[in-house]
């Protein structure tokens, strides 16, 4: 059943900033000054608190070492819907950050002790740079498996990105990532799976993710599972998008929320570190970036949160609540 959710206006005529609903950031967090330079609407809490409407609550697992990059990239897309979008951050309690500030991260993070007995709308779980260790070797493994759990009974629908989406469809599904011979690194071509599907509502034929990981997955241990669905399939990159068939898990194996320069940043910083790496496939032209994948990101998460989020998340927080 879709549950609508009304909001009061006064006028047909309304603000500009009443009918484009904001992200809503604290005035102080580093993405707040970002965005608002990039005439992102961004409002804070003491402002959308006034405002007659339940914003959509979005709890951000994240998981990558560039903190601060990460949740800017995310805010940025969860800016763009109609919806007012609040914000949770959220870090493991078992692995401290060491690419980020103490003082950022006990200001603007929780841990899962915080929210374990809260519910949210929806839900992200970032990468992380432990894709060539075994998942139980990952020292916040088991942390992640609570949160794993709780995704499941706490959150109306949850989106896993690159690492997460692999450790989230091994913990669920049994599904195994393989080691590749050489880092799959760039911007790659993906076509649609299927021929009706919400997420990919206005999303071209053939599309472009990029993608920066040592591991994949077996496109048949996908294909043989009755649980999930292939949306998006690339011959360079293999299934790239799947979703659980009751909607309720979005797994996305490449990185659509990179901004511009970011595979640029880990191009030069594996160069500086020695690593074999090669030049990222589809990325720079005439020594200029291209960036081929910023309307597909956007798209992707404005439907995710329309369709898999808003218009599925009952009304009142205590209904998500569910049995498994």
């Amino acid at each position: 059943m879709i549950n609508s959710r009304p909001f009061r206006r006064t006028s047909f005529f309304i603000l500009k900033e009443e009918c484009i609903m904001p992200i809503i950031l604290p005035e102080d967090i580093p993405a707040y000054k970002t965005l608002e330079d990039e005439n992102v609407f961004v409002m804070r809490p003491d402002r959308a608190s006034s405002q007659d409407i339940r914003p959509i609550e979005i709890l951000i697992l994240n998981l990558m070492p560039t903190k601060i990059e990460t949740e800017t990239q995310l805010a940025r897309l969860l800016a763009n819907s109609t919806l007012q979008v609040n914000l949770t951050l959220l870090q493991t309690s078992t692995h401290k950050a060491t690419h980020t500030s103490e003082e950022h991260m006990g200001r603007f993070y929780k841990e899962f002790d915080d929210i374990k007995d809260k519910t949210f709308d929806g839900m992200i779980i970032t990468g992380a740079p432990v894709e060539q260790m075994e998942f139980e070797e990952v020292e916040y493994w088991e942390e992640l498996c609570k949160i794993f759990d709780f995704a499941q009974t706490n959150v109306t629908t949850t989106m896993y990105i690159c690492w997460g989406a692999q450790a989230a469809l091994y913990y669920y599904y049994g599904i195994k990532k393989h080691l590749l011979k050489e880092k799959l690194f760039g911007v790659f071509a993906h076509k649609k799976m299927v021929k009706f599907e919400a997420l990919l509502n206005g999303i071209d034929d053939i599309f472009y993710i990029p993608q920066s990981r040592h591991t994949t997955i077996s496109d048949d241990d996908l294909k043989n599972n009755k649980d999930l669905v292939v949306l998006a399939h690339s011959d360079d990159a293999g299934d790239t998008l799947i979703k659980s068939t009751d909607n309720t898990k979005l797994f996305i194996l490449g990185h659509v929320e990179y901004d511009k320069f970011t595979l640029d940043k880990e191009y030069k910083r594996d160069l500086a570190k020695n690593l074999p790496i090669k030049e990222p496939v589809n990325y720079y032209i005439n020594g200029d970036i291209n960036v081929l994948w910023r309307s597909t990101a956007t798209i992707l998460f404005l439907n995710w949160l329309n369709y898999y989020v808003y218009q599925v998340t009952p009304y009142e927080f205590g209904e998500i609540l569910k049995k498994y």
